[in-house]
């Protein structure tokens, strides 16, 4: 009896070997998912060739022959139950969008960066220039030097002699602005009366005749307040700085590394000196020792601005009124209201209505000045005097000035000038009188004095021309 081996049928063996390489194509999917990132981080962004190549199922390698056709006819149920491995779809591009081409490094951007602006609150040279050029300013002090310097809060550096307000007209015509001061150049101007009354029409009244030579100016420098800037808060007074004194920094309830030490920083006084060490000497301050220190711009800003209104005034304000002679106070309250000159005293006489008039006894002739002498100002001005029954001069007040400093001479003269008293019924009597004073140019044919004479008195011939005097 013959034995027989039995094989086993080709169907088992054909299913024992798809069973295992479903396991393996199973294996794989699973890795390839557990590799891929969330959805939430891939979503916008497209996929990469690795986790394209992760997610795809690989293929098989190639069965036996006589096998491949049933293994290719089984359908893959594993690789249907694996998650999907979500991708990056393109999105359209917008037709308005620009294409994101990087500029090259010769490329010129369409957009200039601006400027730095300058810190707010500061003030700026065009700013100064509407508030000062082409503008009839005085010279609040009367200070009469073709060079003056200001400190920060509009008080004169040194000494300057001081005159007339009619010698102190300026007009600015060039700002220059730095960091420590305000440099401006201009001329000084004189006011010459043309001998209107106060009760006469005033619209031109005067004149404003430069008074600086053609070939200098007039400079005037204003210190600035220096901004610098604020110290931060130290350490010791933080929560950490007080950890940090303890040994230890902690944050979070854990100890952290402690970080290097910052550099020291500069007080406001050493900011200071090392600004003005900094500036060429000719931007530095005039008096660095009167110098102040802000944080603030608008500060600085306000400070100059005071500094500015202390030293100019715009026209004849209140303060500068305030400021000058009574003689001057009691002109222009006549201008203001259109009347001539009237004792404050109802009780003080005329010339006219008294037996004996007043007489000066005393002979003078008020100085001229440089300013007068070299701009050929001359003439005949008037002013009001209250002669006391001593003989002594009160209250005196101009009548028609000539200006140029010239009207402080005469009323200077006057009050030194000795009269007879005026007599009414026997007795010395108060009398207002007036008094026609006479300016004059220097020279060798004109350099005779003249005392003042009563503008009551009979008028006398005089030599013809503008700048005669009385025979």
């Amino acid at each position: 009896m013959h034995s027989v081996f039995i094989r086993p049928p080709a169907v088992a063996q054909e299913r024992h070997l798809r069973t295992t390489w479903l396991a393996v194509l199973a294996l794989a999917v699973f890795s390839a998912a557990a590799q891929q990132p969330a959805p939430s981080d891939t979503q916008n962004q497209p996929a990469t060739p690795a986790a394209q190549s992760s997610a795809t199922p690989q293929p098989a390698p190639q069965a036996p022959a006589g096998q491949a056709t049933e293994t290719q006819a089984t359908p893959a149920k594993p690789q249907a139950a694996a998650p999907e491995t979500p991708t990056a779809t393109p999105q359209p591009t917008s037709p308005t969008a620009a294409p994101q081409t990087p500029l090259s490094p010769n490329a010129v951007p369409h957009a200039v960066a601006p400027a730095e602006a300058p810190p707010a609150g500061s003030i700026t040279e065009a700013e100064l220039k509407q508030m000062l050029v082409g503008k009839a300013l005085y010279l609040r002090g009367g200070y009469l030097d073709n060079s003056l310097s200001f400190d920060e809060h509009g008080k004169l550096i040194g000494h300057s002699p001081q005159g007339s307000y009619t010698l102190s007209a300026v007009q600015i015509d060039r700002i220059r602005i730095t960091k420590h001061k305000v440099d401006l150049e201009g001329a000084r101007y004189g006011l010459h009366f043309l001998g209107q009354l106060a009760f006469e029409d005033q619209s031109s009244a005067l004149d404003r005749v430069r008074i600086t030579p053609k070939k200098k100016v007039l400079k005037i420098t204003i210190d600035r307040e220096i901004v610098v800037k604020p110290k931060k808060l130290k350490d010791k007074d933080t929560k950490a700085g007080k950890e940090k004194e303890k040994g230890r920094i902690f944050k979070h309830g854990k100890p952290v590394a402690e970080p290097a030490p910052e550099p020291e920083e500069m007080s406001e006084a050493d900011q200071l000196k090392a600004s003005i060490a900094a500036a060429p000497v000719a931007e530095r301050p005039v008096d660095p020792n009167s110098v102040t220190t802000t944080t603030s711009p608008a500060h600085a800003t306000q400070v100059l601005k005071d500094a500015l209104d202390k030293v100019f005034a715009l026209g004849l304000d209140e303060r500068m009124m305030a400021a000058m002679p009574e003689f001057w106070k009691l002109y222009y309250q006549a201008v203001a209201d259109k009347v001539d000159y009237r004792p404050k005293d109802p009780s003080i006489l005329r010339q006219n209505t008294v037996d004996q008039k007043a007489q000066l006894l005393t002979t003078f002739e008020p100085g001229s000045n440089e300013f007068a002498q070299e701009n050929g100002v001359a003439g005949m001005s008037q002013y009001h005097a209250v002669v006391e029954p001593d003989g002594t001069v009160g209250e005196v007040a101009i009548s028609r000035p000539i200006g140029f400093g010239l009207d402080e001479n005469a009323i200077a003269a006057i009050r030194k000038a000795k009269f007879q008293p005026a007599i009414k019924d026997g007795k010395p009597v108060a009398v207002m009188i007036n008094l026609d004073v006479p300016f004059r140019i220097f020279s060798k044919r004109t350099d005779v004095a003249s005392p003042p004479e009563s503008a009551d008195k009979p008028a006398e011939p005089i030599l013809p021309g503008p700048y005669s005097v009385p025979r």
